[in-house]
Parts: structure tokens; C-alpha cells; sequence
């Protein structure tokens, strides 16, 4: 499999703690380029590998291994601090510093001169990153996920395995614009220049991005992530998590906004607009709390209205045993006059 045609470098990977610094792309891990892309900046990371033809207009600052495969451009310096290996072809305007073994092809241009402290070997190397590409691809795909990370590991020399910065094959990089055919992702913590134009786009959190996202499917702001300007699709959906901020406009298909993003400016939506305050769980467990739940003074209501009920049937009760008594004593005094009466009459 070769850098010339599709390739494993399936979409634009930003990892997380990517920043632009002055003109240069800076990575803690190693740095993929595809072919036939232009990369208007320096790139700095541990191992770059950049493929066929593409051109690099700044410097080029390897701690690891650095892999120019043929046809390749760089307008700058290249320092690496470990081993160099330079296709046939490659143009270097600057100069090339190898602290270790030097591996170049046939009709290379170093205009200021080159060094190396290790092995000169000067041949047609095999190309760079294709090999590496090759068997870490086919490990994956026959789900030898175990292998692969070994083989990872082996090139990292032991080291931790970082994700890398994956770039695809006829990208363009530049100050103002990052421009890919393919889906991009940006991890946490980046902090970038320039619009993002690709497939679709997901950014992840505490990401500080100074230009425009637009693609032609879904759109992706993580939470606590700031764009410095409009967020746009085609037809896709536009999500908007919490505590995210656009200092722009903001157009879709589709619009999900989560409760505490911030958007400075209008919101368009050609079909659906959402806003989401709470999960469903949460409101459902609010609610059923509510009703189920008796309070103390309703507590105590119910028992005082309990007594004052117990009260009222007890003063009527007394009230109808005096009422008896009453009847009573009336009845016998009715009886006594009576017997009284009859007696005086049986006398007479």
C-alpha cells in the first residue's frame, strides 16, 4: 500500500495538546503526512514521517527518526535526533543536522550542506513510511490488535505510544486554513490557527480555535471549547455541548445546543432545533421525588386535623349524654307527679 493512491490515512487526526506556535505545528507523538499534501507550516514532533511529493515550507524538528520519502519539499532545515532517511529526489533548501545514521537516496538537493554523526549510506532507501503502514494496517484489519500494538511500542523504542498527528493524502495546511476531502478530529487541550474545512468534524474539549469550522455533514463542539468564529454544514447536524462558546453565527440542517453554550451570534436551522436543559433521567427522577414526597408540614396538618376531629366527636358525645341525662330526670319526675296524683285521689 502506497502514499500514491487511498491510503490507511483515512481522516484528519488532530491528538490532544496539539498547539501552533509562531508558524510551526508542534506534537508530543509522531507526525503522518499523506501524499501529495502542502503543509504551509514547521512541524515539530517526536518521529516525522512525511509521504510523496508534498512540500513543507518551514522547518523540520524530529527528536526521533525523520522519513522524507521521494519527490519531497522542504523549505527550511531539517534537524533530527536520531536516524534520517531521505528518499530519491527530495530538496532540502536549508540544511539537514542527522544526530545518528544517515540513509539517502539518488539526486537529493541539500543546499547548505548536511552532517551526521552516525553511518552516511547513500542509496535508494525503500519508501519511508510505507513499510510501516503495510504491516500495521494489515495487523489491524485481521483484528491482531495485540500485535499491533507491540509493533507500535518497537517503534517507539519502548517509549509510551502517543497518538499521532495523522494528516491525509492531499491535504492542505496552512496558517489560515486546514483543508481535508476527508472527516476531521481534533482532541483536548489544542490550541490551532486557521479554518477547518473537511467532511465532518468533531472537536473535543478545552480546544481553542482561532477561525471557522464548515463541513458538509455533522459538526461537533466539545464542552468548554472556544471558536473564534461561525460554525456551518451543508445538511448535517451542528451539536453544541455545554459550556462551549462560538464567537459567531452558527448554520445547519439540524441544531443541537446543550444548556450552558454560549453562541455570540444568530442561529440558523433549516430543519430541527433542540435545546437540551436536563437528561430525561434527571427530570424523571425530579418529578417522581416531588410526588412521592410528604413534607413535615403537611405531616402536621393531617394530625392536628386528626385531633381536632377526635375533639369535635368527643364534645358532641358529652353534649348527648347530658341531652340523655336530662330526658332522664324529666321522665322520672314526670313518673313521680304521676304516683303522687294517684295516691291522693285513692284517699279521697
Amino acid at each position: 500500500m502506497s502514499l500514491r493512491g487511498d491510503g490507511p490515512i483515512e481522516e484528519l487526526a488532530i491528538p490532544s495538546g496539539t498547539t501552533v506556535e509562531e508558524h510551526d505545528l508542534v506534537v508530543d507523538g509522531d507526525v503522518l503526512v499523506g501524499g501529495q499534501s502542502t503543509v504551509e507550516l514547521g512541524v515539530r514532533g517526536r518521529n516525522v514521517a512525511i509521504g510523496e511529493r508534498v512540500r513543507v515550507a518551514n522547518d523540520i524538528e524530529a527528536e526521533g527518526d525523520c522519513r522524507l520519502d521521494t519527490w519531497c519539499s522542504v523549505d527550511g532545515n531539517v534537524l533530527v535526533g536520531e536516524d534520517a532517511y531521505l528518499g530519491e529526489r527530495v530538496t532540502v533548501t536549508g540544511r539537514l543536522m542527522v544526530s545518528g545514521d544517515l540513509d539517502i537516496g539518488d539526486d537529493v538537493t541539500i543546499e547548505e550542506g548536511f552532517e551526521a554523526n552516525g553511518w552516511i549510506v547513500i542509496r535508494n532507501p525503500v519508501p519511508t513510511i510505507v513499510f510501516y503502514f503495510i504491516v500495521l494496517s494489515q495487523l489491524l484489519r485481521v483484528g491482531e490488535t495485540d500485535a499491533a500494538d507491540e509493533l507500535a511500542e518497537a517503534l517507539a523504542d519502548g517509549d509510551d505510544v502517543r497518538d499521532p498527528l495523522l494528516v491525509p493524502r492531499s491535504a492542505e495546511i496552512a496558517d489560515d486554513a486546514w483543508r481535508v476531502s476527508t472527516p476531521a478530529t481534533v482532541g483536548d487541550d489544542c490550541r490551532l490557527h486557521g479554518n477547518l474545512r473537511a467532511a465532518s468534524i468533531r472537536v473535543g474539549e478545552r480546544n481553542e480555535v482561532f477561525g471557522s469550522l464548515r463541513a458538509r455533514e455533522d459538526v461537533t463542539v466539545g464542552a468548554d471549547t472556544v471558536i473564534h468564529g461561525d460554525v456551518t454544514t451543508r445538511g448535517g447536524t451542528v451539536t453544541v455541548e455545554g459550556g462551549a462558546r462560538v464567537l459567531g453565527d452558527v448554520s445547519a440542517g439540524d441544531l443541537v445546543v446543550y444548556d450552558g453554550a454560549e453562541i455570540q451570534g444568530t442561529l440558523r436551522a433549516r430543519g430541527e432545533m433542540k435545546l437540551v436543559q436536563e437528561t430525561e433521567r434527571e427530570a424523571d427522577e425530579e418529578g417522581g421525588g416531588n410526588g412521592d414526597e410528604v413534607t413535615a408540614d403537611d405531616a402536621a396538618e393531617t394530625e392536628a386535623d386528626g385531633v381536632d376531629g377526635d375533639e369535635d366527636e368527643a364534645a358532641e358525645g358529652e353534649r348527648a349524654d347530658e341531652e340523655d341525662t336530662g330526658e332522664t330526670a324529666a321522665m322520672k319526675a314526670d313518673s313521680a307527679s304521676t304516683a303522687e296524683a294517684s295516691a291522693s285521689e285513692d284517699e279521697t
